[in-house]
């Protein structure tokens, strides 16, 4: 039933030339942020884009073949998402792995289950299934594919507050280590609340999957990162269900769901060797940068009462009248 997932191609799709040209001339068409985003984004299909991944997106759109037992992790950044991974992993892999031989010792979360816009392969064939993957593409310009296949949609995001302090916060390792200048609290809070940001709109992005999975719950399973810290055992019994890997009673009775949770915490996975040191997606992300604080409202360390009043007026006119809310602490 599990399987271990790990990358082992590295081509990119490829595509004609006609159609890369054509592909081309659509991304130079497109607008461009030209306020405080570093680096540049292109707006498309209504979302904000990196320039250097728009290719690579835009081949996934047009080239993906989702399976039917496919299981697709999909996130706006700094929202859970590396813990997630973990979670996922570990939850899948189960009989396969456990604490002490699973590939989470020796290999990052983001590498036993990646990005398929970082680096789309030419053969996805090949991997057991089912096959984990992952994106932070809103919902309407996911590939059909994954769209009406029977592959399943596991989101997870988290209170703006602190997904726009996380973000900085990553965002500013991010540019010492590419050497560019570094932006403050305040532009990228100004940046967030436009929605110009990695992906964004922030709420466009979360509306998508929340309307999606109350529409078809079998189909989309929506976490908040707030009820996985505060109740990680439910949300991991929660989530076998929903792949079809539910917990036994003797499983539950030997205490697997205690050692997942262990296993994945922050503190473990920030502790071990391999998430210490090395970089990841190109070489431009370091490892240790993924795992800060993980807390929830920590904004209140950062914010100002402005801020904070500004950006719960964005949630109040864009998420909350759809049912979408948030816990603070």
């Amino acid at each position: 039933m599990a399987h271990q997932q790990l990358p082992s191609q590295s081509a990119i799709v490829g595509t004609e030339e006609n159609e890369q040209e054509a592909i081309d001339e659509l991304i130079a068409s497109l607008p461009i942020s030209e306020g405080l985003v570093r680096p540049v984004h292109h707006l498309y299909q209504n979302f904000w884009c990196p320039i250097t991944m728009l290719p690579n997106v835009i081949a996934f759109q047009r080239h993906f073949k989702a399976k039917d037992k496919d299981i697709v992790l999909i996130s706006h950044p700094k929202s859970g998402t590396t813990w997630l991974k973990a979670l996922l992993f570990s939850v899948v892999n189960r009989s396969r792995f456990d604490i002490s031989n699973t590939p989470l010792l020796t290999s990052n979360p983001h590498e036993v289950i990646p990005f398929i816009e970082h680096k789309p392969w030419l053969d996805l064939d090949g991997l057991a299934e089912p096959r984990l993957l992952a994106t932070h593409i809103p919902y309407l310009s996911l590939p059909e594919s994954i769209k009406w296949s029977n592959c399943q949609i596991i989101y997870i995001c988290r209170n703006p507050l602190d997904t726009m302090v996380s973000s900085w916060y990553f965002l500013v390792e991010a540019t010492r280590l590419m050497d560019k200048p570094v932006w403050s609290l305040e532009e990228h809070f100004e940046t967030f609340c436009q929605g110009e940001i990695l992906f964004g709109p922030f709420w466009e992005h979360m509306l998508g999957y929340w309307k999606e999975s109350l529409e078809r719950p079998s189909k989309v399973l929506f976490l908040k990162y707030e009820d996985l810290k505060e109740d990680i055992g439910g949300q991991l019994k929660k989530l076998a269900e929903f792949v079809g890997l539910p917990f036994t009673e003797e499983e539950e009775e030997g205490g697997v769901i205690e050692e997942i949770a262990k296993m994945c915490s922050l503190k473990t996975l920030k502790d071990l060797e391999v998430n210490r040191s090395g970089k990841l997606f190109g070489r431009t992300i370091e490892k240790r940068s993924l795992f800060r604080k993980g807390e929830v409202g920590d904004w209140a360390n950062h914010l100002t009462p402005v801020m904070v009043d500004r950006l719960n007026s964005i949630m109040q006119e864009k998420i909350n009248p759809f049912g979408l809310q948030f816990k603070t602490r």
